[in-house]
């Protein structure tokens, strides 16, 4: 059986949060905002149910584009921990921003999470292009500048290549439902080699039909191969992860589904595709082993004992304030009490009353001592005489003597000095010295 010290479990407990939760998004409401003298930053997130503790440590706070306020909503980027000294569960906050945008962006990096766990953004799901593509299908608005670019270059590139665009929304509250039932259709009517999706840039809230969990989800429905063709390059929505191929713009998608005319473009082309596929498989396997690399380095890294040992010395500074306080504040009230007890007993007044205590006292022992003295006197007079009564001194005065033998023992009988026994005798004045007979 293990038996762990408080410290090694709450160490443990920690490096099982870090490597479990990593960096998360979370939104919330700040309350107990305080910024001590070290530059960090503690307050508290809150829900209507819930509340944790957080810390921003002043290297991180110092590129923080707002500053907490208490009733305030925000949106913060943190990593869960524990305070060990304490075995506080906190969270150490690494980026903070108002919620609003950051709140849709928070929902993107949640669902990207969730469906990532369930395997929907897995390579080895996603399916290639047709070698011999004839007919395309275009899930877009038919008045967007997107279906135009896709047009112009599919003209461009591969005039043979039929076009089919499935109209929809791509922007707004209607866009979903619509989003949803073009693409059901096209599923159903299964008439194309392969069908792109997408619409041109935009904010985060334009693009958000693009973000739909059912939306994502109906993409694995495809008969066909799907591309997402959403934004401008710098754009990723779910539906690019979930797509069996991601263009950075609706104009790429035209080029990827055409073939030019050519051939050296062709193999330029399979060429570049291999290669943006490899360097993916590299760039993933890089960046699994930087942040396996990088979680290391937090947990061992001495920053990470300096960020505890100061938040510990802000705790310890506050708690002697809050100490120091309530020792003055109780010295005050004993001050008061003090002073209004000698008000009310002034020394004056017990001094004058100890005195004829005193003075009473020495006029009462006086003569209780005499009175003690003649009294022990008689009884030591009584007890003389009592002693002279029983002495026997006073029975040899009367013609009796003490006889004793040579080792000192005193005679009472005959027979305890048989003949020739030295004696000596004790008369009332002198001694004899005698042998029995």
């Amino acid at each position: 059986m293990d038996v762990y010290s408080v410290s090694k479990l709450n160490n443990d407990i920690r490096r099982t949060l870090e490597q479990g939760f990593g960096n998360v998004w979370l939104v919330g409401e700040v309350s107990n905002f305080a910024a001590p003298g070290s530059g960090h930053w503690y307050f508290t997130l809150k829900d209507e149910k819930a509340q944790i503790r957080c810390a921003m440590f002043r290297g991180n706070n110092q590129r923080a584009k707002v500053r907490p306020q208490n009733g305030v909503q925000v949106l913060v980027r943190a990593r869960v921990t524990v305070y060990a000294p304490r075995g506080d569960y906190q969270l150490l906050v690494e980026h903070i921003e108002d919620a609003g945008q950051g709140l849709l962006q928070q929902r993107f990096e949640e669902l990207k999470v969730k469906l990532a766990a369930e395997g929907l953004f897995a390579n080895e799901r996603k399916r290639p292009l047709p070698a011999d593509i004839r007919r395309v299908g275009v899930v877009t608005s038919p008045t967007g500048a997107a279906i135009q670019d896709i047009l112009a270059v599919m003209k461009r590139r591969d005039p043979q290549v039929e076009v089919v665009i499935y109209p929809s929304s791509v922007q707004g509250e209607s866009a979903i439902p619509q989003l949803q039932h073009m693409l059901r259709s096209a599923f159903n009517r299964n008439e194309v080699d392969v069908l792109i999706v997408g619409r041109g840039g935009g904010s985060i809230e334009d693009l958000w039909c693009f973000n739909d969990e059912q939306v994502a989800r109906l993409l694995l429905d495809a008969p066909m191969p799907v591309i997402s063709a959403v934004g401008h390059e710098i754009d990723f929505t779910i539906c690019d992860f979930v797509a069996d191929l991601r263009a950075p713009t609706p104009s790429s998608a035209a080029e990827v589904v055409t073939k030019d005319r050519s051939q050296s473009a062709q193999q330029i082309s399979a060429l570049q595709q291999r290669l943006v596929l490899a360097q993916q498989r590299k760039l993933k396997a890089a960046l699994q082993q930087w942040q396996h690399l990088q979680l290391r380095l937090q947990q061992q890294h001495p920053q990470r004992q300096l960020q505890q040992q100061s938040q510990r010395s802000d705790e310890l500074q506050a708690r002697a304030v809050r100490a120091l306080t309530s020792q003055l504040q109780q010295l005050k009230q004993r001050h008061q009490y003090l002073l209004g007890r000698l008000q009310a007993l002034h020394p004056e007044k017990e001094l004058l009353r100890y005195q004829n205590r005193l003075n009473e006292a020495q006029q009462r022992l006086t003569p209780a001592i005499n009175r003690l003295l003649k009294q022990k006197g008689e009884q030591q007079r009584a007890l003389m005489q009592a002693l002279n009564i029983v002495s026997p001194l006073n029975t040899l005065d009367r013609g009796y003597a003490i006889v004793r033998d040579s080792a000192g023992n005193v005679i009472r009988d005959s027979q305890q000095a048989p003949k020739g026994t030295e004696l000596s005798v004790k008369l009332a004045k002198g001694e004899l010295k005698a042998r029995s007979e």
